[in-house]
């Protein structure tokens, strides 16, 4: 293997880079396929030479490439209309907020004791950590470690109302 990378590696870097005209993604690419030459080498049958092979190679992940800058762009473009489209009114948007406090709450209420004292002190109250480390008797460390491992719990659980949010403002 160390042989076939040695000898067809930068043949293979030059033809993506010429495509693709980014270095960084040029040897992104290159590495990619040799990989996947290295990972599929026992079910591999080249009909023809290894730099025949690496050109289709080549060909196929730069096309890739390309169809997948397209699709990134396409998302871009619709998550920037989904925002311009967010800020205009919509007649359900006292009741989606209604939902989504409802949501928090919940999940808030299945926090522990301490930690959702520490967090609702925090984000309802708007206390700095100093002045709940003072109020109650904890040093400004763990207040900061509860604070960090109550945001951890909520957006695991609430990571499904980013998607379900996104659902009902493009239906």
């Amino acid at each position: 293997m160390e042989f076939i990378y040695q000898n067809h590696w930068e043949q293979v870097l030059d033809s993506t880079y010429k495509r693709v005209k980014d270095e960084q993604v040029a040897q992104d690419i290159t590495q990619e396929i040799f990989i996947s030459f290295w990972e599929n080498r026992e079910r591999l049958q080249i009909e023809s030479s290894l730099a025949a092979y690496f050109q289709g190679a080549v060909k196929y992940k730069v096309i890739n490439y390309f169809r997948s800058c397209s699709l990134k762009e396409k998302h871009q473009e619709d998550f920037a209309l989904l925002l311009q489209d967010q800020k205009m009114p919509c007649a359900e948007s006292p009741l989606i907020l209604k939902d989504l406090h409802k949501e928090i709450d919940d999940a808030l209420g299945e926090l522990p004791e301490k930690m959702r004292l520490i967090f609702s002190m925090s984000r309802k109250q708007e206390k700095s950590v100093k002045e709940i480390s003072a109020e109650l008797d904890l040093s400004v460390q763990t207040v900061k470690n509860q604070i960090s491992s109550a945001l951890k719990v909520l957006k695991k659980k609430l990571s499904y109302l980013l998607i379900l949010a996104i659902c009902i403002l493009l239906t």
